[in-house]
């Protein structure tokens, strides 16, 4: 079965750090772009950042270009998000979610979802 196992969401207060993690089972990743979206109440989806597990190659949206990294284990089929310097407008359900190379890492888009990941940064 294909499985996005997210894990590592949590608490913390504005400019603190955080680091999720999504662990891919069930399919082979080479061909996917592994990242993250989020959700706040009232909003819709948006990308948040995702790495090509091919050749490692990564993108991430403007809101969080420069505070958050990706990167990948591969021999542990595991990607992770670290968040740095969190803003209150960062607080989501963050979505684990794997994109066939080629499409757009949008919504529309994904193979796989994951489970989501509560993210809360406090004022």
């Amino acid at each position: 079965d294909v499985q996005l196992q997210a894990s590592g969401g949590g608490s913390v207060q504005a400019g603190g750090s955080l680091r999720i993690s999504c662990a891919a089972s069930g399919f082979t990743l080479d061909g996917y772009a592994i990242g993250w979206f989020r959700q706040a109440p009232g909003k819709e989806r948006e990308g948040v950042s995702c790495i090509k597990i091919s050749d490692g190659s990564t993108y991430y949206f403007d809101s969080v270009k420069g505070r958050f990294t990706i990167s990948s284990d591969n021999a542990k089929n595991t990607v992770y998000l670290q968040m740095n310097s969190l803003k209150p407008e960062d607080t989501a359900v963050y979505y684990c979610a794997a994109v066939g190379v080629g499409n757009y890492f949008s919504p529309a888009d994904v193979d796989y979802w994951g489970q989501g990941t509560q993210v809360t940064v406090s004022s």
